[in-house]
């Protein structure tokens, strides 16, 4: 199994991604949240210019957000600056399009814009959409070297749902998976396998695993500073999705945990208050991914934190990505958060054990 790290993406990520490759990661994943950090092609092109072997990977770019030509090119200059190192993730949407209140575009318009984004990228002449008319479009000038589409970039796509999953195979994509629990990631992989499978996929795909999450020391509490900063922000999501569901009617996939809901119901009682009353996820979605804003703290427990992230200590860390690798998954990616860039180094530790 492989390691790789994600990253809510800074203008300067390429100091973490250096380190990443010095202690042996795979991958390193961007993300592309407009809203809440800066632009992944920006840091991507800094972090190729001072890495020579780490992959880099958009996890995950949202369509919606730039059209598919514009999707093309950039990735077609990152190939340039780091040839077979390029990993394009995509993903409907959940982080970046629920911070401007939207829930996940359609998978019709998510598979059209793959088509198009592929076809530029393979140098053909495609037709789309733009500005409500058909168009015939073509990356022009690929010959004077500006850019690359010779070298293979590798598809990924995120998928949750069963519809979502048959795409990712019909595709021949890789498949990310951002979840919790290790039993539900075991299942969630056997349904993409077979998924793969009924597409004549014969060969091994690509499985990342995303997680977030706090190596312990040991005694130390679930929810001590160190596990608050590092698997807090994870923990935060199941508050944000309630309160997208309760407030503004989006879908909410993740269960909440029986001895989470009094919290949980608690942190969506605050959320109504949240100003402007139009907008409540401009307050809700502040800090995803990244820090536990002062008012969410109360709400974010110990038990909230064991449940929703791999906070444990090294053994128990060590055994279930065990089981994750055993059940087919091919990276183990972690999350850093801002300003704990330190954790790397306990997460390299961990991979020394899967050599």
């Amino acid at each position: 199994m492989e390691f790789g790290i994600a990253l809510p993406t800074d203008a300067e990520s390429w100091r973490l991604a250096e380190r990443a490759e010095a202690l042996g990661f795979r991958t390193a994943w961007f993300y592309d949240t407009q809203m809440l950090s800066a632009d992944c092609f920006v840091a991507m092109g800094a972090a190729a210019m001072k890495t020579s072997r780490i992959r880099l990977g958009t996890g995950v770019l949202i369509p919606s957000n730039r059209i598919a030509a514009v999707t093309a090119n950039a990735f077609a200059t990152l190939n340039k600056l780091a040839p077979g190192r390029v990993d394009m993730g995509l993903g409907t949407g959940f982080t970046g399009r629920r911070a401007m209140g939207l829930g996940a575009m359609k998978l019709a318009a998510f598979e059209e814009y793959i088509r198009v984004m592929l076809g530029l990228l393979a140098g053909e002449t495609v037709e789309t959409e733009l500005e409500g008319q058909r168009r015939k479009i073509r990356l022009l000038n690929p010959e004077l070297g500006l850019i690359d589409i010779k070298t293979p970039m590798r598809l990924h796509l995120g998928a949750a749902g069963p519809r979502a999953r048959a795409l990712t195979a019909r595709l021949g994509a890789g498949w990310i998976n951002f979840f919790s629990d290790v039993p539900g990631a075991v299942a969630m992989l056997a349904e993409m396998r077979a998924d793969w499978q009924a597409a004549g996929r014969s060969e091994e795909m690509a499985a990342t695993a995303f997680v977030l999450g706090c190596v312990l020391a040991d005694g130390e509490p679930y929810d001590s500073p160190r596990a608050m900063a590092q698997a807090g922000p994870r923990a935060a999501v199941l508050l944000h999705r309630a309160a997208d569901e309760a407030l503004s009617g989006l879908p909410n996939i993740t269960p909440v945990p029986e001895a989470c809901r009094a919290a949980v119901e608690s942190y969506v009682a605050l959320a109504r208050g949240f100003q402007p009353k139009d907008a409540p996820w401009l307050e809700n979605h502040r800090g995803h991914l990244m820090f536990v804003k002062p008012e969410e703290r109360p709400f974010v427990t110990g038990e909230l934190i064991r449940i929703s992230s791999f906070t444990a200590g090294e053994a128990e860390l060590k055994r279930r990505i065990g089981d994750l690798r055993d059940a087919g998954y091919t990276e183990f990616t972690v999350q850093l958060v801002p300003g704990q860039d330190q954790a790397i180094e306990d997460w390299g530790r961990i991979r020394k054990a899967f050599l």
